[in-house]
């Protein structure tokens, strides 16, 4: 099991049983929430995720402005990125890693949006690398 929360404390999750993957996203959306350069992801079944406390949903749009592409869930207190649900992709979920409460076990396995991936960045190789998502 692995626990977590956001900066203020008013949310706490609990993440069980085995993930699907470690990932790190390279694309401008997780770039701009997140603040940095790419996002690293636990990716997992929503059933394992149990969060305690509010949280707050942003619906990001697709190409047509119609389609719900990922929804982004946050503390509404501290504006921490919790999870990001994908609209399309049956109930998987990717749980931000830089709020687990011990980060030390993370080890990306997946890179996703290399294209969008800034000049300057070097990370380890990865099992799978991906241009686009």
């Amino acid at each position: 099991m692995m626990t977590g929360r956001c900066l203020c404390e008013a949310v706490t999750f609990e993440l069980t049983g085995d993930i699907i993957a470690t990932a790190v996203c390279h694309c401008d959306r997780c770039q701009r929430q997140g603040g940095s350069a790419f996002s690293v992801n636990l990716v997992a079944h929503e059933s394992q995720l149990k969060v305690n406390g509010e949280l707050k949903t942003f619906e990001e749009r697709g190409e047509r402005k119609d389609d719900v592409y990922v929804r982004r869930k946050f503390c509404p207190g501290c504006g921490s990125p919790i999870v990001s649900e994908l609209a399309k992709s049956n109930g998987i979920i990717a749980v931000k890693a830089g709020v687990l409460d011990d980060k030390s076990s993370v080890n990306p396995t997946v890179e996703a949006w290399c294209v969008d991936r800034q000049p300057w960045v070097s990370l380890p190789p990865m099992a799978v690398s991906m241009e686009r998502e």
